[in-house]
């Protein structure tokens, strides 16, 4: 069915009139399609990924490689949704992880290729690249998991949650949250057996 504005109303979840470029910390919730169990299962509080959520831990670390100006805090793949801290630095360039806040992944197989999706990308344009928004990260990982976990249907929901952290009370708070989600997964929104 094509989209019929008298019977699909969407709207905008995001605010209305900010810049999602600008510097900031951003909360991002991502759900699967249907809300389907598909990256692991949680085992005494712990989540034990499989290879689909290898593959999301994978993508999500290989942000910073294709938005130099990214810096990820805090993050958790859960059963079938995702929740992590994306922060825009000022600077491209300037802003990676270092090595003693991220831990050290030997195992991991990034996604190298920055010409894949130009137009979610933004990047080589041949010209000064502007601030990536919330928007073109989640778009590009999003686009690079799917990419990567072959699956007859959708992978991703069409939207995603995010939260403005305006504050270090909220980001201290958001950060707990994330590092014990899995723990509290039967109590979660989202908890699907």
């Amino acid at each position: 069915m094509s989209y019929n504005p008298n019977i699909h109303h969407r709207c905008s979840i995001r605010l209305k009139g900010y810049d999602y470029s600008q510097e900031g910390l951003y909360f991002v919730t991502i759900c699967c399609q249907h809300r389907e169990c598909l990256f692991g299962k949680i085992v005494g509080g712990k989540m034990i990924l499989n290879n689909a959520g290898k593959i999301v831990d994978d993508c999500w670390l290989a942000i910073p490689n294709h938005f130099p100006n990214v810096i990820l805090h805090e993050y958790v793949i859960m059963p079938n949704h995702f929740h992590g801290i994306i922060e825009i630095t000022v600077g491209a360039g300037s802003a990676r992880p270092n090595d003693n806040t991220r831990p050290a992944r030997p195992d991991v197989n990034i996604v190298n290729n920055i010409n894949d999706n130009a137009n979610l990308e933004r990047m080589d344009l041949g010209r000064a690249n502007p601030a990536p928004t919330v928007g073109n990260i989640v778009g590009y990982f999003k686009y690079h998991t799917t990419k990567r976990i072959d699956l007859p249907t959708k992978l991703w929901q069409r939207n995603y949650y995010e939260h403005i952290i305006r504050n270090e009370r909220s980001f201290n708070h958001i950060a707990e949250y994330i590092v014990n989600n899995p723990n509290m997964w039967n109590k979660d929104k989202f908890y699907k057996k």
